[in-house]
C-alpha cells in the first residue's frame, strides 16, 4: 500500500499547478492514487442531471483530487509550506516536526 506525507485534516499549500499558493485542509487523502483533495483548491465544473425528487441539476462546482507531491505541509510559524522531520516526544509520542524552526505539526 502507498504512503502519502500528508493526511486528512492536514493544512497544506499547493507549491505548483494552477492554485500555485493556496492553502487549504485536505478534505480527503487518496494514498492508493497518491492523490489528495484540498478545500477551495482545484475546484472543477460537475454538470449534473437532476436525480430523485429533491435533488436539483444543474452546473455544481466541487474540488478535484490533486497530486500529493503538488502540496506541501503547512507550518503557522513560519507561514509557509515546510519540510518536516519525525521526533519521539519524552512520554513515547511520535510527532511531526518542521525542519526550519522546530514547531509541532498536526495532532
Amino acid at each position: 500500500m502507498a504512503k502519502l506525507h500528508v493526511r486528512k485534516d492536514d493544512t497544506v499549500v499547493v507549491i505548483t499547478g494552477k492554485d500555485k499558493g493556496k492553502k487549504g485542509k485536505i478534505l480527503v487523502a487518496i494514498p492508493e492514487a497518491g492523490k489528495v483533495v484540498v478545500e477551495g483548491v482545484n475546484v472543477v465544473s460537475r454538470h449534473t442531471k437532476p436525480q430523485g425528487q429533491n435533488n436539483q441539476g444543474g452546473i455544481l462546482k466541487k474540488e478535484a483530487a490533486l497530486d500529493a507531491s503538488n502540496v506541501m505541509l503547512y507550518c503557522a510559524k513560519c507561514d509557509k509550506g515546510v519540510r518536516v522531520e519525525h521526533k519521539v516526544q519524552e512520554n513515547g509520542d511520535k510527532v511531526r516536526v518542521c525542519k526550519k524552526c522546530g514547531a509541532v505539526i498536526g495532532k
